[in-house]
């Protein structure tokens, strides 16, 4: 007999992810692991069995103290792993939007006191405390959508007390949520204010000062750039990046957002584990990440409330044999907490199948934060699912209101509605 202290049973499918190679590429993205009429049985937060219910009735012995739970007929699935994330941060751009709607570019709405600077001042303002409780209740509803483990990136400092300060917060907001919170560095989401006239300057304070710091006290797994124009330039963004490989920490590139900027080949040239936006990139910048083994981070909200005019590239990337996986970009520009409405979206925008999407958001950005036990349903992983009332998976990316009925992390209903 198996002991477990819980048992989710009644269930019309249960989505495992866990056949297969990580991560999924090609027509491997759409291969589920769907066990119909299934059930799952854990013991102290780790899942001990998965299967047909019928067999599991047999084999579980649910212990005096553990719960049943009726699936009411509903669709199990991993919880969600968002791959991208700004969600530290003080204030909010609400005032930006009017702008935007007219048509105001990002250096017209900066000349009128918004843009990432304007969250800058906010967050640079804000006291820990302040932090902690805005930040937490965005985690938190991040959580009742059905995200179990989030990528976290400082970025909103721009100095050296204030970007340690923000990655300090982040094992106190894992605590305070219960989620898994993967810590990434990104002093060089912009050049300091202080810095603008000398942006090699800004870099030598991350290099030599900032770095060092980071990878000594362990306050990061990732160091991620912003390559862009106006932002940081490709020898820029590799002397930063290399520095931090030199450090151990692994390493991410915003590229391709805005303009072709050279961010893409950058990331497939130095191993990074991710690139992330890839608007702009081309076929030949799928190529080299496909070969180069890097994974796409998709952001397909950003794309539709920044860049309506391009659609996030799914289809192409998936078709070039490119790693795919999701995130919210959860920031004030696009301010996104649902995993499922990006999955929506990376459906009907960037023309990914469901099945795709659901893999993009578990096992696939698992593997682009470096939590391989992450995003799927098997005996030995964390018990973190989410339980929809819907008949079937398919029902997910096909619909934008999905929300989860219950959503366990570790075995416990950390997020009941």
């Amino acid at each position: 007999m198996i002991d477990a202290d819980l048992f989710v049973t009644d269930l019309a499918e249960v989505v495992t992810l866990a056949p297969g190679p990580i991560p999924r590429v090609g027509r491997a993205m759409g291969r589920l692991g769907r066990i119909h009429a299934g059930a799952v049985a854990a013991l102290r937060g780790r899942i001990v069995a998965v299967g047909p219910e019928r067999s599991l009735r047999r084999l579980v012995r649910l212990r005096p103290e553990g719960r049943r739970v009726d699936g009411r007929n509903g669709t199990l699935v991993p919880g969600f792993v968002d791959a991208h994330s700004h969600v530290l941060f003080a204030g909010d751009r609400a005032f930006e939007l009017p702008l935007k709607v007219g048509g105001a570019s990002y250096a017209e709405i900066a000349r009128a006191g918004g843009g990432l600077y304007s969250t800058v001042r906010a967050t640079r303002r804000a006291s820990d405390a302040k932090l902690l409780a805005e930040t937490a209740a965005r985690l938190e509803r991040m959580g009742r959508a059905g995200a179990t483990t989030v990528e976290v990136k400082s970025g909103y400092a721009l100095d050296h007390a204030g970007e340690l300060r923000l990655l300090r917060l982040i094992p106190r907001l894992a605590r305070r949520t219960g989620l898994r919170l993967v810590p990434t560095y990104l002093g060089a989401h912009a050049v300091a204010p202080e810095y603008r006239a000398r942006p090699d300057a800004y870099v030598d304070q991350i290099v030599e000062r900032t770095l060092p710091v980071v990878a000594r006290e362990r306050l990061a797994r990732f160091c991620d750039v912003f390559c862009e124009p106006g932002f940081f330039t490709v020898p820029q963004s590799e002397r930063i990046l290399r520095a931090a490989l030199a450090l151990g920490l692994e390493i991410k590139v915003h590229a391709e957002e805005f303009v072709l900027s050279g961010g893409a080949r950058l990331a497939a040239r130095l191993g990074a584990r991710s690139a992330d936006h890839l608007l702009r990139a081309t076929a030949a910048d799928r190529a080299r990440l496909a070969s180069a083994g890097v994974t796409a981070v998709l952001l397909p909200l950003t794309a539709f409330a920044s860049s309506p005019e391009r659609t996030s590239p799914g289809r192409a990337l998936v078709d070039a044999g490119v790693p795919v996986a999701l995130g919210t970009d959860c920031s004030p520009n696009s301010w996104v907490e649902s995993m499922p409405l990006v999955l929506a979206h990376a459906v009907h925008g960037g023309h990914l199948t469901p099945a795709e999407a659901l893999t993009a958001a578990t096992v696939n950005a698992a593997h682009a934060v470096g939590v391989e036990g992450a995003g799927r349903i098997a005996p030995g992983c964390a018990a973190d699912f989410a339980l929809f009332d819907l008949p079937s998976v398919d029902q997910l990316g096909y619909r934008f209101d999905a929300i989860p009925a219950l959503v366990f992390r570790q075995g416990k209903p950390d997020f009941p509605p």
